[in-house]
């Protein structure tokens, strides 16, 4: 599933704004962001939080032990029904244990937003919204916004390897500050989703989008 804002029109906007981003674009072919099918904004916290800090497989598997308690579609009811003893049994830290009851809590209460609501808000308060539950960080609501709800400007700043390639093709450095990608980034608005998908593809020219 492709974004649906006008993805030639970013594409326009960005190369007539930067001429050193432009070539990097050349260089990694046409923008081809898909997003993942999202169902569920509850859902798609719980698995980002599972999946943290942990190997793909491993936390595939730890997911898949958690939803064989839920039921394939997790609510923050599903969650509360179960004791800690079965969730610490599924894999799940004692971190993310409390990051999880935190997130049912706070579904519960409407911090938390449906879906339908949440894509009716600006990117700024969603943002506000969701870190305030345990576990959850500005990067993981980035993600979310990039590859799931498919908004058009975020600039994950904290996303390393982000930072990486942009210091590497603007900076002929390795390190870069998230403030100087933030004010380099300025130009690249409202499109900067756009900009951020070509520093990522720049490290694997022949990975998905």
């Amino acid at each position: 599933m492709k974004p649906r804002y006008d993805a030639a029109t970013a594409v326009a906007h960005l190369r007539a704004a930067d001429s050193d981003l432009a070539d990097l674009m050349d260089a990694c072919g046409p923008f081809d962001l898909r997003l993942h099918r999202t169902g569920d904004l509850f859902a798609s916290l719980l698995r980002s939080i599972i999946y943290q800090q942990l190997h793909g497989k491993a936390a595939a598997s730890i997911h898949g032990r958690v939803l064989a308690l839920t039921g394939p579609r997790p609510t923050a009811e599903a969650i509360d029904e179960l004791t800690d003893t079965q969730l610490r049994t599924a894999g799940l830290s004692a971190a993310k244990l409390a990051a999880l009851r935190d997130l049912s809590a706070k579904t519960a209460a409407r911090t938390v937003p449906s879906l339908a609501i949440a894509r009716r808000m600006d990117d700024d308060e969603l943002i506000a919204r969701l870190t305030t539950v345990r576990g959850i960080g500005p990067w993981t609501v980035h993600m979310l916004l990039l590859f799931r709800l498919g908004r058009p400007d975020v600039m994950p700043t904290g996303d390393f390897a982000i930072r990486l390639a942009f210091a590497r093709h603007f900076r002929q450095s390795e390190t870069v500050t998230p403030a100087e990608l933030l004010a380099h980034a300025d130009r690249w608005k409202p499109w900067r989703s756009v900009a951020s998908w070509y520093l990522w593809r720049s490290l694997d020219p022949a990975g998905g989008g």
